[in-house]
């Protein structure tokens, strides 16, 4: 088996980070983040849930999330992940947008996309941030992106209707108090609703739970503690985690770094985990 390797960099004049995980066979549990993840697979099969949307990822296939969107994913073969991407601060996504004189970012039409011309161009994009060479290559970001948008841009999906207005004053809730110790019957007492009740329509609507909306909001604040060079215990304590230990595990569980480790590509540009 090949052996388990984790690399991460963070491009301070593109402002954008980018990862590196090879031989992974870790799932990753439903979750969300606030920025643009664009990857590629560049080996092994993985079994994707985005949405409703339910897939095979294979080698060579672009990756596409916006902010906000709930995705998931498990092992579908032997072959470990080999997986690269990515992330896109949602705001530095609109400049690069107006600089190609888009007005309005289009929504992707597809999740996974198949496209060797694209794949082969965002990979040499992504190596050139690994190097510490991205901001060399921002125009072919900029070509990359545009190409990505003419050719898979579509329009938004409706979204789901039943409780949405009572689902995203619950969001707004858990966005302002996510540090501060909240429970389920709490919830069900601020939206009016029953526990089977707001399960349902939560997840329906967001695809996530509430406690795990919860966890991951707590994740995203934690990520930019760390990206200020906080101490992971300290993030961890201002975020609303009750032990560091738990802590750990959800954000590896998620990012697939250690807080540390996280922290170290703000501070030394790059960093890499083995295993």
């Amino acid at each position: 088996m090949k052996k388990e390797m984790r690399k991460a960099a963070y491009d301070s004049v593109l402002n954008i980070e980018a990862c590196r995980f090879q031989g992974i066979l870790q799932p990753f549990p439903p979750h969300f983040h606030e920025y643009y993840v664009i990857g590629l697979m560049e080996e092994g099969e993985r079994r994707l849930i985005c949405g409703n949307m339910e897939t095979v990822t294979r080698q060579g296939d672009i990756l596409v999330f916006y902010p906000g969107d709930t995705h998931s994913c498990v092992q579908a073969g032997a072959e470990p992940m080999d997986y690269r991407a990515l992330h896109i601060p949602a705001a530095e996504m609109e400049r690069l947008a107006e600089e190609r004189h888009i007005s309005v970012l289009p929504a992707f039409s597809q999740t996974v996309v198949s496209d060797r011309e694209l794949a082969d161009c965002f990979r040499h994009i992504h190596q050139s941030i690994m190097d510490g060479r991205g901001a060399e290559n921002r125009g072919k970001l900029l070509r990359f992106l545009s190409a990505l948008w003419v050719k898979y841009g579509g329009q938004s999906a409706a979204p789901v209707q039943e409780y949405r207005e009572v689902v995203e004053k619950v969001c707004a809730f858990l966005e302002t108090h996510f540090a501060e110790h909240i429970t389920l019957e709490g919830l069900c007492c601020y939206a009016g609703l029953s526990k089977s009740t707001l399960l349902r329509a939560f997840t329906k609507n967001k695809g996530i739970t509430p406690y795990r909306y919860l966890e991951t909001l707590r994740i995203g604040e934690a990520k930019k503690l760390l990206e200020q060079g906080v101490p992971p215990v300290d993030a961890a304590l201002r975020t609303g985690f009750s032990d560091q230990s738990h802590f750990s595990r959800y954000f590896h569980l998620l990012i697939g770094l250690s807080p540390g480790a996280y922290r170290d590509i703000f501070t030394g540009n790059n960093t890499e985990e083995k295993e």
